[in-house]
């Protein structure tokens, strides 16, 4: 027997798949999604967090000299 015969045979031997793949594939996406929002949370939590400390950042510039935000690079 060569191969193309013996694909052919297993081919036709092997029992059809019945069934939704989508429904099969389901949990991936919704684990997908999962961490996708839970990394989402963690970035915005840190959203505006640089006014937050607007105060401390002004008390530390003025004892040491700077002049806020930007101070230093040259621009």
């Amino acid at each position: 027997m060569n191969l193309v015969a013996q694909l052919v045979q297993t081919a036709a031997e092997t029992n059809e798949h019945h069934g939704n793949v989508a429904l099969e594939t389901l949990p991936f996406g919704l684990i997908a999604a999962g961490v996708f929002a839970l990394l989402g949370l963690v970035a915005l939590s840190y959203r505006n967090v640089a006014n937050r400390h607007d105060r401390k950042a002004q008390a530390w510039a003025a004892e040491h000299g700077h002049e806020g935000h930007g101070a230093g690079h040259g621009h």
